[in-house]
């Protein structure tokens, strides 16, 4: 009888020799799918500084790169990383819809769009680095709705350190330009973002990353100043007792932990050749950044809870209804600028298959 019971426990539950068996099975599953390439293999604007290998080879069908989600290659952990971290997002959704009204309460407004501007950015992100690699157009089409995810995560940012974070004396000076300086830096930072990629195909490497590094990192100090006067306050003693204090600070951290990883691609020059697959620092970047998002969204959860007498005196009726519409405006002047990028994108790629 005991043999029997362990015999179906055995098959239901899935052993740790058949997790690591998943990728064999694809493989004889689609024993079609081509191998890596190295980097001498594919566009030089495809290649990352000190990655040699683990590159997929492009003009390949949809199918397989889907399908590479679960391939060995150089983009696997960035994809992966911010696909869980959507999953991740997506449960934290879930929890705060049983507790807050985000029908009903405008004061919650602030609180969605950060909450709808995380799924997305993660979901952009994972998508460009799983079909960004299947042709030129692709890549340019994928990382630059990328850089959209972006720039509108930026505005979630700004709206809810705006709107719960910020304190009484602050709000007094940047009331009337904050929200409308947030959204034309998020476009700024878009319109860098992807002019530094599109600029890539032609010139040096920093160029991209100025490009991209500039308009973010002003976004950054913008939008993130309510949070830094906060901290500034609670380390100089006027603060008290602040519940969502050690998750701000976690955002900070986080953050310019992410940022570091972003700019300076630092594992892959001190082990170059050893980071093709695991170890990269964008693959950090992605990880430091979904742990600056969830420590993010939890202090604006507390701020949204704990502070609500400041807030509902600060921000007047309406005023959430008009950073909603704010949000949508700049989420549609993002994707024009993209739409424009690409649209010189496909010409220089035309001009360049011509001239072959």
């Amino acid at each position: 009888m005991a043999t029997i019971v362990m015999d179906r426990i055995g098959r239901v539950f899935i052993s740790p020799q058949q997790i690591r068996g998943v990728p064999r099975m694809l493989t004889e599953a689609a024993p079609s799918m081509p191998g890596t390439v190295r980097d001498t293999e594919v566009p030089y604007y495809f290649r990352e500084r000190y990655v040699c290998t683990g590159y997929r080879p492009l003009n390949q069908n949809w199918r397989y790169y889907f399908l590479s989600l679960f391939q060995r290659h150089n983009e696997t952990i960035n994809v992966w990383t911010h696909l869980l971290a959507f999953l991740v997002l997506l449960v934290k959704f879930r929890q705060l819809g049983e507790t807050v009204d985000f029908v009903g309460d405008p004061h919650s407004w602030p609180l969605l769009i950060l909450l709808l501007s995380s799924l997305t950015y993660s979901a952009f992100s994972a998508t460009a680095h799983l079909l960004g690699g299947k042709s030129e157009l692709c890549h340019y089409f994928f990382f630059f709705l990328d850089y959209v995810g972006v720039a509108q995560y930026q505005y979630g940012s700004a709206v809810v350190h705006f709107y719960y974070a910020v304190d009484e004396r602050l709000h007094g000076h940047v009331r009337g330009i904050f929200m409308p300086a947030a959204a034309a830096l998020s476009c700024l930072s878009c319109l860098g973002c992807c002019y530094g990629k599109y600029c890539n195909h032609s010139l040096p490497p920093w160029v991209r990353k100025v490009c991209q590094v500039v308009p973010s990192a002003l976004a950054y100090t913008w939008d993130s100043s309510p949070v830094a006067k906060r901290l500034v306050s609670w380390l100089t003693g006027g603060g008290g007792g602040d519940p969502a204090i050690a998750y701000h600070f976690g955002q900070v951290s986080f953050f310019l932990s992410c940022s570091f990883f972003f700019a300076f691609p630092v594992l892959e020059r001190c082990f170059p050749g050893r980071c093709n697959f695991l170890g990269q620092s964008h693959q950090m970047f992605h990880v430091f950044l979904s742990c600056c998002t969830l420590c993010q969204i939890h202090a604006s959860h507390l701020d949204y809870v704990g502070r609500r007498e400041l807030y509902s005196r600060l921000h007047g009726s309406g005023e959430a209804a008009a950073f909603v519409g704010l949000y949508a405006a700049t989420l549609a002047a993002c994707v024009l600028i993209a739409a424009f990028m690409l649209r010189r994108a496909k010409k220089m790629l035309d001009i360049a298959a011509k001239s072959k």
